[in-house]
């Protein structure tokens, strides 16, 4: 069981965090779907929010090393909790994230998430759902934003490696962007339990060039994403 100061933290991040968030992903979701301005800004907003209550409700320090990276890189990042999925804004310039494609059942968040750009996986279409995430993220990086994606697929305890899914090695090949790989080590502290007071750090590797072979970008990118652990 928790100390008090713990579950007072946690009290506090849920009151603050999920009440802005109603509103803000509320505005988003309703602006998106009436094309009126803000509809961006809010969804940065609730990033940024989150970012707030994290540092100073839950008492957690935010870490990052090395360089986070421009447009028209693709960013490989480990999962170990929400909190890198939802960070990504306020980490990173209008990242375009990969995700799965139920969270665009949540009332509000599906027609932001397309308004500010997203991809939507559907796990169970297969090469279908490949090409789709292939055509929308040329379009994207053609725009010179960020790409995110989480290769290994899903959340993971800390702790675990697990091998990458196959589609990152084809979005890669198609792509044909730099891979910038991105460790956290969020799991101790950010989980689904009690949260706790501490230190995630975010690491970002070396940039890997597009054109390499399957086995070696996905070795190179399994090890860096893991350096954390």
């Amino acid at each position: 069981m928790p100390g008090p100061v713990t579950i007072l933290r946690n009290i506090a991040f849920a009151i603050a965090f999920y009440g802005g968030s109603f509103p803000l992903i509320g505005w988003a979701g309703i602006a998106s779907l009436l094309r009126l301005r803000g509809a961006t800004g809010a969804v940065q907003a609730w990033s940024d929010w989150h970012h707030w209550c994290v540092r100073n409700l839950l008492g957690i320090r935010i870490v990052v090393e090395g360089n986070a990276p421009a447009g028209g890189h693709l960013v490989a990042s480990k999962h170990e909790s929400f909190f890198e999925a939802i960070h990504l804004p306020a980490l990173l310039d209008r990242p375009v994230p990969f995700a799965k494609a139920e969270l665009w059942r949540i009332p509000g968040w599906g027609p932001a998430a397309t308004r500010w750009g997203a991809v939507a996986v559907h796990r169970e279409q297969g090469a279908k759902m490949l090409r789709r995430m292939i055509t929308d993220g040329q379009a994207y990086a053609a725009q010179d934003r960020v790409l995110a994606i989480f290769p290994e697929g899903s959340r993971v305890p800390h702790g675990a490696k697990p091998k990458l899914q196959s589609g990152f090695a084809g979005l890669y090949k198609m792509l044909g962007v730099p891979v910038v790989p991105m460790a956290v080590n969020s799991g101790p502290l950010y989980h689904r339990g009690w949260k706790r007071s501490g230190t995630i750090t975010i690491r970002f590797g070396e940039i890997i060039p597009p054109g390499l072979p399957r086995d070696e970008v996905e070795a190179r990118v399994r090890e860096a994403i893991n350096v954390l652990n």
